[in-house]
């Protein structure tokens, strides 16, 4: 029974980490998208949503039988919980970077009177670092870069903070502009959410790993 439940619990890590890719790619492609006012690539991340949201379906239906049929407990359960909430999360992140595509058709109509001081590189670039650092921690079931992931979330958190006062800023300046600078903290909001995602697949390669619920660690 161990054997049957192990090689099943291989082909969904695989299928897993398939996901992760796919939603990786969305992700990069939506973050150009807005860097270049580029609405048919933005289209693009819209349309293959539904690929995303069939996988997670699939996995999850996967799992949902190998809990059935094999009725894992104790280190065996923990892999299927995470592998569960990690799909979960993989999900989401691909809705994020579809709601960052959304904002693209709007932005692109706009970019002469506002494209300038809203630059995303450098918190698109950590997001991303994020997200692919905590991918590869569960690859390997890295606890250690597991917990990096976790810690480096703060510096996203601070980046979107100061988005959000620059947009304050400019909607006090020019109210006539408040939809456009909007979704420009939209943007910034949902990379702030890709993060804290990442940190969600980190902690629980950490529960998968050690056993150890991280959660809320870094703010004791």
């Amino acid at each position: 029974m161990a054997v049957h439940f192990h090689k099943e619990m291989e082909g969904i890590k695989s299928q897993l980490l398939r996901l992760g890719t796919m939603v990786e790619e969305q992700l990069f492609y939506a973050i150009r998208a807005v860097e270049e006012f580029d609405d048919g690539l933005a289209n693009t991340v819209i349309s293959q949503d539904d690929r995303i949201d069939q996988k997670e379906v699939e996995i999850e239906e996967e799992c949902l039988k190998v809990l059935a049929l094999h009725q894992p407990v104790a280190i065996d359960l923990r892999l299927l919980i995470a592998v569960m909430k990690i799909n979960a999360d993989l999900e989401r992140i691909g809705d994020m970077a579809v709601n960052i595509a959304e904002t693209v058709a709007f932005l692109k109509v706009h970019q002469d009177d506002t494209r300038h001081g809203f630059d995303f590189r450098t918190m698109a670039d950590k997001v991303r670092d994020l997200f692919r650092r905590s991918l590869d921690s569960l690859v390997n079931l890295d606890d250690r870069l597991a917990v990096e992931v976790c810690d480096g979330d703060d510096i996203v958190d601070e980046l979107h903070r100061g988005m959000y006062g620059l947009v304050e800023e400019r909607i006090k300046a020019d109210p006539s502009k408040v939809g456009v600078y909007l979704r420009y903290l939209s943007v910034s909001r949902n990379l702030e959410r890709v993060g804290d995602h990442a940190t969600n697949i980190a902690e629980d390669v950490i529960y998968m790993a050690k056993g150890r619920i991280h959660r809320h660690v870094h703010d004791k």
